[in-house]
Protein backbone atom coordinates (compact mmCIF):
# COMPACT_ATOMS: atom_id res chain seq x y z
CA UNK A 1 0.00 0.00 0.00
CA UNK A 2 2.81 2.14 0.39
CA UNK A 3 3.59 5.49 2.04
CA UNK A 4 0.37 6.79 1.28
CA UNK A 5 -1.43 4.40 2.39
CA UNK A 6 0.56 4.46 5.31
CA UNK A 7 0.03 8.16 5.69
CA UNK A 8 -3.52 8.18 5.84
CA UNK A 9 -3.89 5.30 8.58
CA UNK A 10 -1.52 8.23 10.29
CA UNK A 11 -3.77 10.64 9.83
CA UNK A 12 -6.83 8.72 10.70
CA UNK A 13 -5.28 7.58 13.61
CA UNK A 14 -4.22 11.06 14.73
CA UNK A 15 -7.91 11.78 14.10
CA UNK A 16 -9.65 9.61 16.50
CA UNK A 17 -7.19 10.62 18.98
CA UNK A 18 -7.67 14.44 18.90
CA UNK A 19 -11.33 14.20 18.15
CA UNK A 20 -12.17 15.79 21.63
CA UNK A 21 -15.85 16.71 20.36
CA UNK A 22 -16.92 12.57 20.65
CA UNK A 23 -18.34 11.06 23.09
CA UNK A 24 -18.90 7.44 23.79
CA UNK A 25 -21.45 7.28 26.80
CA UNK A 26 -23.28 4.43 25.64
CA UNK A 27 -26.35 2.61 27.37
CA UNK A 28 -27.33 -0.52 26.52
CA UNK A 29 -30.42 -1.83 25.16
CA UNK A 30 -32.03 -0.51 22.21
CA UNK A 31 -35.92 -1.42 20.11
CA UNK A 32 -36.28 -3.38 17.07
CA UNK A 33 -37.17 -1.29 14.23
CA UNK A 34 -38.60 -1.58 10.95
CA UNK A 35 -35.57 -1.84 8.29
CA UNK A 36 -38.65 1.04 5.73
CA UNK A 37 -36.80 3.73 4.01
CA UNK A 38 -38.58 6.97 5.01
CA UNK A 39 -39.08 8.40 1.33
CA UNK A 40 -38.85 6.72 -1.74
CA UNK A 41 -38.72 8.97 -4.95
CA UNK A 42 -35.22 10.54 -3.01
CA UNK A 43 -32.25 7.92 -3.12
CA UNK A 44 -28.95 7.26 -4.13
CA UNK A 45 -27.35 4.40 -5.38
CA UNK A 46 -23.67 3.44 -6.74
CA UNK A 47 -24.58 1.37 -9.57
CA UNK A 48 -27.18 3.52 -10.52
CA UNK A 49 -27.65 6.77 -9.58
CA UNK A 50 -30.21 8.94 -8.43
CA UNK A 51 -31.15 12.40 -6.99
CA UNK A 52 -28.81 13.46 -4.21
CA UNK A 53 -31.89 13.91 -1.47
CA UNK A 54 -32.87 17.35 -0.80
CA UNK A 55 -31.23 18.24 2.43
CA UNK A 56 -33.78 18.74 5.34
CA UNK A 57 -33.33 21.73 7.99
CA UNK A 58 -31.58 20.45 10.78
CA UNK A 59 -32.49 21.48 14.23
CA UNK A 60 -31.31 24.41 16.30
CA UNK A 61 -28.93 23.34 19.34
CA UNK A 62 -26.31 25.28 21.40
CA UNK A 63 -22.72 24.09 20.89
CA UNK A 64 -21.61 21.99 24.12
CA UNK A 65 -18.20 21.39 25.64
CA UNK A 66 -17.28 17.77 24.23
CA UNK A 67 -15.63 15.15 26.79
CA UNK A 68 -12.62 13.26 25.42
CA UNK A 69 -12.54 11.22 22.65
CA UNK A 70 -13.49 7.31 22.76
CA UNK A 71 -10.93 4.63 22.20
CA UNK A 72 -11.43 2.68 19.30
CA UNK A 73 -12.60 -0.61 19.91
CA UNK A 74 -11.47 -4.34 19.36
CA UNK A 75 -15.26 -4.78 17.35
CA UNK A 76 -13.88 -2.18 14.59
CA UNK A 77 -10.96 -4.12 13.51
CA UNK A 78 -12.17 -8.09 13.93
CA UNK A 79 -13.47 -10.36 11.55
CA UNK A 80 -17.58 -10.10 11.29
CA UNK A 81 -19.19 -12.33 9.05
CA UNK A 82 -21.50 -11.25 6.16
CA UNK A 83 -24.68 -13.05 6.01
CA UNK A 84 -26.53 -12.81 2.84
CA UNK A 85 -30.19 -11.67 4.11
CA UNK A 86 -31.16 -11.09 7.85
CA UNK A 87 -34.80 -10.36 9.42
CA UNK A 88 -35.16 -7.09 8.36
CA UNK A 89 -35.33 -5.24 11.63
CA UNK A 90 -33.01 -3.21 13.54
CA UNK A 91 -31.37 -1.95 17.36
CA UNK A 92 -31.27 1.18 17.97
CA UNK A 93 -27.22 2.07 19.89
CA UNK A 94 -28.83 3.77 22.87
CA UNK A 95 -26.21 6.49 22.67
CA UNK A 96 -25.95 10.27 24.41
CA UNK A 97 -23.80 11.89 22.46
CA UNK A 98 -22.33 15.46 22.04
CA UNK A 99 -22.52 18.27 19.30
CA UNK A 100 -19.69 17.76 16.67
CA UNK A 101 -18.68 20.73 14.72
CA UNK A 102 -18.84 24.58 15.90
CA UNK A 103 -20.62 25.75 13.12
CA UNK A 104 -24.35 25.83 11.30
CA UNK A 105 -27.29 24.00 13.04
CA UNK A 106 -27.23 20.86 14.41
CA UNK A 107 -28.48 17.85 12.81
CA UNK A 108 -29.21 14.82 15.21
CA UNK A 109 -29.06 11.20 13.83
CA UNK A 110 -29.20 7.56 14.40
CA UNK A 111 -27.09 4.46 14.18
CA UNK A 112 -28.84 1.02 14.02
CA UNK A 113 -27.75 -2.80 13.20
CA UNK A 114 -29.88 -4.83 11.43
CA UNK A 115 -30.65 -8.09 14.06
CA UNK A 116 -28.56 -10.95 13.89
CA UNK A 117 -25.57 -9.41 12.80
CA UNK A 118 -22.22 -9.66 15.29
CA UNK A 119 -21.35 -6.23 15.54
CA UNK A 120 -22.44 -3.89 18.32
CA UNK A 121 -24.44 -0.85 17.64
CA UNK A 122 -22.59 0.84 20.01
CA UNK A 123 -19.41 0.28 18.68
CA UNK A 124 -20.87 0.85 15.47
CA UNK A 125 -22.17 4.34 16.63
CA UNK A 126 -18.70 5.38 18.19
CA UNK A 127 -17.09 4.88 14.52
CA UNK A 128 -19.12 6.77 12.98
CA UNK A 129 -19.10 9.27 15.34
CA UNK A 130 -15.64 9.49 15.12
CA UNK A 131 -15.74 9.85 11.36
CA UNK A 132 -17.94 12.78 11.43
CA UNK A 133 -16.01 14.72 14.26
CA UNK A 134 -12.60 13.97 12.15
CA UNK A 135 -11.12 17.10 11.30
CA UNK A 136 -11.46 16.64 7.47
CA UNK A 137 -15.03 15.55 7.60
CA UNK A 138 -17.86 17.74 6.71
CA UNK A 139 -17.30 20.06 10.41
CA UNK A 140 -14.31 21.57 8.18
CA UNK A 141 -16.38 24.29 6.86
CA UNK A 142 -17.41 26.01 10.39
CA UNK A 143 -21.10 25.22 8.53
CA UNK A 144 -22.72 21.59 9.63
CA UNK A 145 -22.73 19.87 13.02
CA UNK A 146 -24.11 16.63 14.21
CA UNK A 147 -25.04 14.75 17.29
CA UNK A 148 -25.49 11.06 18.02
CA UNK A 149 -28.70 9.96 19.90
CA UNK A 150 -30.31 6.94 20.86
CA UNK A 151 -33.90 8.47 21.20
CA UNK A 152 -36.12 10.97 20.20
CA UNK A 153 -36.46 12.72 16.48
CA UNK A 154 -33.84 12.52 14.49
CA UNK A 155 -32.88 14.16 11.06
CA UNK A 156 -31.39 11.06 9.24
CA UNK A 157 -30.75 7.22 10.52
CA UNK A 158 -27.75 5.11 9.36
CA UNK A 159 -28.59 1.35 9.10
CA UNK A 160 -25.96 -1.15 8.66
CA UNK A 161 -27.67 -4.41 7.01
CA UNK A 162 -27.23 -7.45 5.63
CA UNK A 163 -26.61 -7.33 1.31
CA UNK A 164 -30.51 -8.58 1.48
CA UNK A 165 -32.13 -6.25 3.20
CA UNK A 166 -30.47 -2.94 1.64
CA UNK A 167 -31.49 -4.55 -1.66
CA UNK A 168 -34.92 -4.60 -0.48
CA UNK A 169 -34.93 -1.68 1.47
CA UNK A 170 -33.03 0.58 -1.83
CA UNK A 171 -35.30 -2.09 -4.09
CA UNK A 172 -38.74 -0.43 -2.28
CA UNK A 173 -37.41 3.28 -3.42
CA UNK A 174 -36.61 1.67 -7.09
CA UNK A 175 -33.03 1.44 -6.54
CA UNK A 176 -30.74 -2.04 -7.79
CA UNK A 177 -27.62 -2.07 -4.94
CA UNK A 178 -27.23 -5.90 -6.40
CA UNK A 179 -26.08 -7.00 -2.86
CA UNK A 180 -22.84 -4.82 -3.57
CA UNK A 181 -23.53 -1.10 -2.45
CA UNK A 182 -24.42 1.20 -0.16
CA UNK A 183 -27.66 3.80 -0.84
CA UNK A 184 -29.67 6.87 0.72
CA UNK A 185 -33.73 6.49 0.55
CA UNK A 186 -35.03 10.26 2.35
CA UNK A 187 -33.70 10.43 5.52
CA UNK A 188 -31.91 6.79 5.81
CA UNK A 189 -28.62 6.42 4.91
CA UNK A 190 -28.10 2.33 4.55
CA UNK A 191 -24.88 1.06 4.96
CA UNK A 192 -24.24 -2.45 3.39
CA UNK A 193 -22.29 -4.48 5.91
CA UNK A 194 -20.53 -6.22 2.71
CA UNK A 195 -18.79 -2.94 2.41
CA UNK A 196 -18.29 -2.08 6.12
CA UNK A 197 -16.28 -5.59 6.34
CA UNK A 198 -14.74 -5.92 3.25
CA UNK A 199 -14.25 -2.73 2.09
CA UNK A 200 -13.67 -2.33 -1.89
CA UNK A 201 -10.82 -3.38 -4.29
CA UNK A 202 -10.65 0.09 -5.42
CA UNK A 203 -9.64 1.76 -2.47
CA UNK A 204 -6.24 0.68 -1.21
CA UNK A 205 -6.50 1.94 2.11
CA UNK A 206 -7.48 0.42 5.32
CA UNK A 207 -11.08 -0.82 6.23
CA UNK A 208 -11.86 1.06 8.86
CA UNK A 209 -11.06 4.57 6.34
CA UNK A 210 -13.14 3.21 3.89
CA UNK A 211 -15.61 3.05 5.66
CA UNK A 212 -15.29 7.03 6.55
CA UNK A 213 -15.21 7.40 2.66
CA UNK A 214 -19.31 5.34 3.04
CA UNK A 215 -20.43 7.56 5.73
CA UNK A 216 -18.59 10.97 4.33
CA UNK A 217 -20.48 10.00 0.88
CA UNK A 218 -23.93 8.76 2.29
CA UNK A 219 -24.14 11.51 5.16
CA UNK A 220 -22.88 14.06 2.14
CA UNK A 221 -26.38 13.49 0.36
CA UNK A 222 -27.86 14.08 3.23
CA UNK A 223 -26.32 17.49 3.78
CA UNK A 224 -27.24 18.33 -0.38
CA UNK A 225 -24.23 17.26 -1.88
CA UNK A 226 -24.76 15.53 -5.15
CA UNK A 227 -22.14 12.98 -6.81
CA UNK A 228 -18.55 15.12 -8.46
CA UNK A 229 -15.84 12.98 -10.68
CA UNK A 230 -12.25 12.75 -10.40
CA UNK A 231 -10.83 16.49 -10.94
CA UNK A 232 -7.30 15.73 -12.67
CA UNK A 233 -5.26 12.52 -12.75
CA UNK A 234 -3.17 12.49 -9.24
CA UNK A 235 -5.45 14.43 -6.84
CA UNK A 236 -7.12 13.04 -4.21
CA UNK A 237 -10.75 11.58 -4.87
CA UNK A 238 -13.78 13.52 -4.14
CA UNK A 239 -15.86 11.85 -1.00
CA UNK A 240 -18.65 12.86 -3.33
CA UNK A 241 -17.23 10.54 -6.24
CA UNK A 242 -18.85 7.11 -6.58
CA UNK A 243 -14.97 5.48 -6.15
CA UNK A 244 -16.23 2.14 -5.94
CA UNK A 245 -17.02 2.37 -9.40
CA UNK A 246 -13.41 3.62 -10.74
CA UNK A 247 -10.68 6.48 -9.62
CA UNK A 248 -10.20 7.61 -13.05
CA UNK A 249 -6.65 8.97 -12.66
CA UNK A 250 -7.49 10.21 -9.01
CA UNK A 251 -6.11 8.40 -5.59
CA UNK A 252 -8.40 7.06 -3.42
CA UNK A 253 -9.50 9.44 -0.60
CA UNK A 254 -12.49 9.13 2.30
CA UNK A 255 -12.24 12.47 3.62
CA UNK A 256 -14.51 15.83 2.08
CA UNK A 257 -11.64 18.23 3.01
CA UNK A 258 -7.79 17.94 2.22
CA UNK A 259 -4.95 18.67 5.74
CA UNK A 260 -5.40 22.55 4.38
CA UNK A 261 -8.63 22.88 4.56
CA UNK A 262 -9.36 23.00 0.88
CA UNK A 263 -12.62 21.38 -0.06
CA UNK A 264 -12.09 18.40 -2.42
CA UNK A 265 -13.94 18.25 -5.34
CA UNK A 266 -14.37 17.70 -9.16
CA UNK A 267 -16.34 18.28 -12.44
CA UNK A 268 -20.45 17.53 -11.34
CA UNK A 269 -21.83 14.36 -12.54
CA UNK A 270 -25.04 14.84 -14.48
Amino acid sequence: MGKRVEARRRSFTRAVLLGGCLTALLIGGGAALAGRPDAGPTAETEPREGEAPTAEPPRTEAPTTPPPAPTPTPDSTRPIPVPAHGPGTFTTARSAGSRVGSGGTVRRYKVQVENGIDLSERAAAVEIETILAHPRGWTSDGRHSFRLVGSGPSDFDVKIATPGTVDRICGAAGLLTRGEVNCTVGRTVVVNLKRWVLGSEQFDGPVTEYRALIINHEVGHRIGRGHVTCGGAGKPAPAMMQQIKGLRGCHANAWPYAEDGTYITGPAVP
